[in-house]
């Protein structure tokens, strides 16, 4: 459906002369008209508001870039409107970065150019970093549809920690001139991460690349990536952006001067209830995207614990140690065997494919819709679809029996525990006892000693994990609930970020088996050889508790009368409670 404006300014023009209904609707009722024109009002001072809203200058050239003043508006689906779009893209090369990427090119074939900020690192350059990226297996999918899909990237050399992102002039002009949409997924996810660095990354970038969008002249819309934890500090999280915790322009001013030792040690200090610098910056950079915003369309995604995709490209795809992933490698591998955290927690996992399909549906209400301030969107689970850590670990423990990982340190049999003394007696008994004696043997025999040295990243690790693990969050989502009402059933099929249809059992298998194939790149036909090596392990484990009991017995009953008469009294209990189980089985048969 059409509706045909008469000249380059119509919008404006003809609310000013009161002339609305000469647009030609095409047997549209008022109820259609209006939200086609997104947010467009009645009245004259509504739609002047919106026109001023939209961020496009009078020298714009309508026949070369066509807008929604100056060319017919049409009704089309997410996938419609990025055609013949220029996106750019921050944080291509993360983890949800290179998802975003794929999902556009597959399920939004017309798009016209993916623009990266990509920055030279470990050295290879840019352009190496995003072939390699290409020849990912996320790609796959995308590669059977369109073998030249590459030539849609352009990837742009930039470094998030200089002035001006190290952007060239020619690249600033380039961008300013044919970008629609941005999508802000750079960031430092690291909890432990500096102050300085993330500020640095996480709020001065952010202020950077709204400078540069504030340029860009045929800009739609800006959605910035945030977390659901930016306000861990409070219990219940709405949908709106809250008051920061300190002025970040201050922050930035004070920090500036001061000795990164000073830094260091002022921080929890400046950070208060917040558990690091990384739920910290991240809400200074809600708030600069809020004071900064001037004339854009903004939308700000929060994922709560974004984990392995759920069904696209395909189930299970997960390329990092993040957050729950390290956790279950190591839970598969036999070296985790205590966690502390309360089972009746709720663990807040969304998927990561949801998080994509959510944040391109709210870039294309963005931008057609124009809301008059941000829109926040909590992407969580917790609320809608709840599943616990006890649950998750009942899961991984049977996946990983199942499917077991090769060459296991020990039996996949991980247990969470919310009482501190009882998590440090099994981390004394399960992880730095056994670490110590493996290393031992690692030492005679000329190796150089690993175990030690592992355990003690794991428990770091796992440490900056508790604090979510171990309490609740009720986060509201309207405006999650709002854009998937505002979707086609098409749409909604395309781009599927309902939590509801979650199964959380075959999604935490899926998981586990994704951590096997894409982190460790390990071969699913080599699963009967790994199950061997667990029969193995568990042989070894009979022999060595087989061989300590008899240590005792000599060492300690043998000796003594009194545990002599202890060990036989315990027997006999045993010996009469199995008789009597089997009297009453004869009976009962």
């Amino acid at each position: 459906a059409v509706i045909t404006l008469h000249s380059p300014w119509c919008i404006s023009s003809q609310v000013r002369s009161h002339s609305l209904p000469h647009f030609s609707t095409a047997g549209w009722s008022d109820a259609e008209v209006f939200p086609a024109i997104g947010t467009l009002e009645r009245t004259q001072k509504g739609v002047q508001s919106q026109s001023a809203g939209f961020g496009m200058k009078p020298s714009i050239h309508c026949e070369e870039f066509p807008c929604l003043e100056c060319s017919p508006l049409i009704m089309s689906s997410v996938s419609e409107w990025y055609m013949g779009k220029n996106v750019l893209i921050t944080g291509a090369t993360g983890f949800m970065g290179k998802v975003l990427v794929e999902k556009l090119l597959r399920s939004c074939p017309g798009v016209k150019a993916l623009y990266l900020l990509v920055r030279p690192k470990a050295g290879q350059s840019m352009q190496e970093r995003v072939h390699d990226m290409l020849k990912c297996k996320l790609f796959d999918r995308v590669r059977e549809d369109n073998p030249d899909f590459h030539q849609k990237i352009i990837p742009i050399s930039s470094e998030l920690m200089q002035s001006g992102l190290a952007l060239s002039p020619a690249d600033v002009e380039k961008l300013s001139s044919c970008i629609n949409i941005v999508f802000h997924c750079a960031a430092t996810v690291r909890f432990d991460e500096p102050l300085k660095h993330a500020l640095q990354l996480n709020v001065i970038a952010t202020q950077q690349i709204l400078a540069l969008a504030q340029q860009m002249q045929h800009l739609y819309a800006f959605i910035h990536i945030s977390t659901a934890y930016a306000n861990c500090n409070r219990r219940h999280i709405d949908e709106v952006i809250y008051p920061p915790p300190v002025e970040p322009k201050k922050l930035i001013d004070s920090l500036e001067w001061m000795d990164d030792a000073i830094v260091r040690d002022i921080t929890p200090r400046l950070i208060g209830d917040r558990p690091n610098t990384y739920t910290y910056t991240k809400a200074l950079a809600e708030c600069v995207v809020q004071q900064e915003s001037g004339r854009l369309n903004i939308g700000i995604i929060r994922p709560s614990i974004v984990g392995a995709s759920w069904q696209e490209p395909f189930p299970g795809w997960i390329d990092n140690f993040n957050g729950p992933s390290g956790v279950f490698i190591a839970a598969g591998k036999g070296i985790l065997r205590t966690m502390r955290a309360s089972n009746d927690a709720v663990a807040d996992l969304i998927p990561v494919d949801m998080v994509i399909n959510l944040t391109l549906a709210a870039g294309w209400y963005t931008a057609v819709h124009r809301p008059k301030s941000a829109l926040v969107y909590n992407c969580t689970t917790g609320g809608i679809n709840p599943f616990h850590w006890g649950e998750i670990e009942h899961h991984v423990m049977s996946t990983f029996k199942r499917n077991p990982l090769e060459q296991a340190f020990r039996r996949p049999n991980a247990n969470i525990t919310s009482n501190y003394l009882i998590n440090q007696y099994w981390i004394l008994v399960s992880h730095k006892f056994p670490a110590l004696i493996y290393d031992l043997f690692l030492r005679l025999s000329g190796q150089k000693p690993q175990m030690m040295r592992i355990f003690t990243r794991l428990h770091k690790a796992i440490a900056l994990l508790e604090y979510f693990s171990s309490q609740d969050w009720e986060w509201n989502s309207d405006n999650m609930n709002m854009l998937m009402n505002q979707l086609s059933a098409e749409d909604r099929r395309t781009f599927n970020f309902d939590v509801h249809q979650l199964n959380w059992p075959e999604y935490i298998e899926n998981y586990c088996i994704g951590t096997k194939k894409y982190v460790l790149n390990e071969d699913m036909s080599d699963i009967p050889a790994a199950r061997q090596h667990l029969r193995k392990l568990r042989n070894i484990r009979y022999t060595f508790n087989t061989l300590l009991l008899v240590f005792i017995w000599r060492v300690f009953i043998a000796r003594s009368q009194m545990a002599r008469n202890i060990w036989y009294f315990v027997v006999s209990l045993c010996f009469k409670f199995l008789s009597y189980f089997r009297a009453s089985s004869t009976l009962t048969n």
